[in-house]
């Protein structure tokens, strides 16, 4: 289940792991950047390849009445995340500005590809123009080196001097220029696979449906129900110590979810994957890096008051991060890792009684699959995550369907994304409980991961043995998405007197258990 992408919002507010803030309440943002105006839009990047530049150090600013100034009480500290460019090929933008405009309109993307192509020929105008008055100074300079009467060499000094001027001018607007060159470029989207239909979540379709709704001889309970009965949840004790959407799980719950991700770990190391437990808390720029806004209104994210860190809404941060800024020799790939962390989203706009108990929370339990691996293996390898995700839920006897979602359902990075939705008879409909998406090399080129090529072609003498870097293929795939699982199962297992058997699948890791029984006072 993936966390979607924009950027938006000129007014932040302060709030200890507010999900929207690092500045006093009701304080402007001050002008950090020229670019500040474009920030409505998702930060996203095409997948075209271009050398990152090295990230430079933060820079520490402070705000008092909207007025940024150099020093101020800590209280009212900004630090500005640091730097970072990302990989993106300007050029072929350019060259391909109709199907680049195309893809960024079937995926509801307000990127302004217009304006992208126009800033980098501004780009390159200037560029040329800094390199022509760099070659004059450098002659000048050279010229000053030889015998030269007083009045030529004053005027070469004067000269010097003028060129030095225009070049500061110049040179400045030509950081700014890439500075917006690469704001309003990461602002395009990821390209989408030719076989994604077109259109809203509407439009989606249906891949493979697995099993039937289970038919009931009596009044179907929903979870939060059927928790209080068997005394599994305490949403009310939640609520007071942290506030809605919270909840403590006690008794059986608690096995089932320790067992839930036991099943899901050990079943994904059967196929290969290597087990990791995460940081939680990580840097901003990680996340913006892996295609996640850390602030915004809308924001998804919990970001930590006076820092430049966040609370990870899914393992796939951290995880994207560890090889982050490296070159992985081709021997490596594919590398595949399961991971298992507590998630945590800000669940902005959601309400409604689609979204009671446990089915949209904010803090979770879940187990992420994620591999790293080469671009002519990624459509192959976000076949077999799917297939994964189909073989545990079915071994749990779930029914569900999996979806082909379409472009305007897509987040930033996805280049393709599969969702299982299940049959919640609580509910009396279908819920997402994971998702499969293939980024091909969007995220890459943000967190610098690349390979090298093993050459067939031995080299020539005296050559150097290294094949040119190219950048990896990411997938993530969720394994298991603990409350909404622990939803599936209540509903779908329940029996009449109120109890709820436990699937075979997972008896083992709950230590033999085979039936959760109803209490009685």
């Amino acid at each position: 289940m993936g966390l979607q992408c924009c950027f938006s919002v000129t007014t932040l507010h302060t709030l200890k792991l507010s999900p929207i803030s690092i500045l006093r309440q009701s304080t402007k943002i001050p002008t950090l950047h020229p670019l500040s105006h474009h920030l409505s839009r998702p930060l996203l990047l095409l997948v075209r390849s271009l050398s990152a530049p090295a990230a430079t150090g933060p820079t520490t600013i402070v705000t008092t009445n909207d007025t940024a100034t150099a020093t101020a009480p800590d209280d009212y500290r900004v630090v500005k995340a640091p730097q970072w460019k990302a990989a993106i090929d300007f050029k072929w933008i350019r060259e391909n500005k109709e199907a680049v405009a195309a893809n960024a309109k079937n995926r509801n993307s307000n990127a302004n590809i217009d304006l992208v192509v126009e800033l980098y020929d501004k780009l390159l105008d200037v560029r040329k123009e800094v390199e022509g008055l760099r070659a004059e100074r450098n002659v000048i300079a050279n010229r000053m080196k030889g015998k030269l009467e007083p009045s030529e060499r004053q005027k070469l000094v004067e000269e010097g001097k003028n060129l030095k001027e225009r070049l500061v001018t110049l040179e400045e607007d030509l950081l700014n220029l890439t500075d917006e060159l690469q704001q309003e470029a990461q602002c395009v989207p990821n390209m989408t696979h030719p076989d994604v239909p077109v259109g809203g979540e509407d439009c989606s379709i249906i891949r493979k449906i697995v099993g039937k709704p289970r038919e009931f001889s009596f009044s179907v309970r929903d979870h939060v129900q059927l928790g209080k009965d068997l005394n599994l949840f305490d949403f009310d004790a939640a609520a007071e110590v942290s506030g809605s959407k919270f909840y403590y799980l006690k008794n059986e719950a608690v096995m089932l979810e320790m067992g839930l991700v036991n099943w899901a770990v050990s079943e994904a190391m059967k196929r290969g994957f290597t087990p990791l437990t995460t940081p939680e808390i990580v840097r901003s720029s990680v996340v913006e890096k892996c295609g996640f806004q850390p602030r915004g209104t809308n924001t998804q994210v919990y970001s930590i008051e006076g820092s430049d860190q966040c609370l990870i809404g899914t393992a796939e941060i951290p995880v994207g991060g560890i090889h982050m800024d490296s070159i992985i020799p081709e021997s490596s790939l594919p590398l595949k890792y399961v991971a298992f962390s507590h998630c945590f989203r800000t669940e902005a706009g959601a309400a409604g009684s689609a979204t009671r108990g446990l089915y949209r929370v904010h803090q979770f339990s879940k187990v992420e699959m994620f591999i790293l691996c080469r671009p002519e293996e990624s459509n192959s390898f976000h076949r077999e995550l799917i297939e994964i995700e189909e073989d545990l839920f079915s071994s749990l006897g779930l029914h569900f369907k999996t979806m082909d979602m379409a472009t305007e359902d897509l987040g930033a990075p996805a280049y393709r994304k599969f969702d299982v939705e299940a049959w919640m008879p609580g509910l009396g409909r279908y819920g997402e409980i994971s998702s499969a998406s293939n980024c091909t090399d969007y995220q890459s080129r943000r967190l610098g991961i690349r390979y090298r090529p093993e050459s067939s072609i031995p080299p020539k003498k005296g050559k150097g043995s290294s094949a040119p870097t190219q950048f990896i293929h990411t997938l993530n795939a969720t394994a298991c998405a603990v409350p909404r699982m622990i939803v599936c199962l209540l509903e779908n297992y329940q029996q009449q007197d109120g109890s709820v058997v436990i699937p075979e699948a997972l008896r083992p890791f709950m230590g033999g258990l085979e039936i959760i029984n109803a209490k009685f006072k």
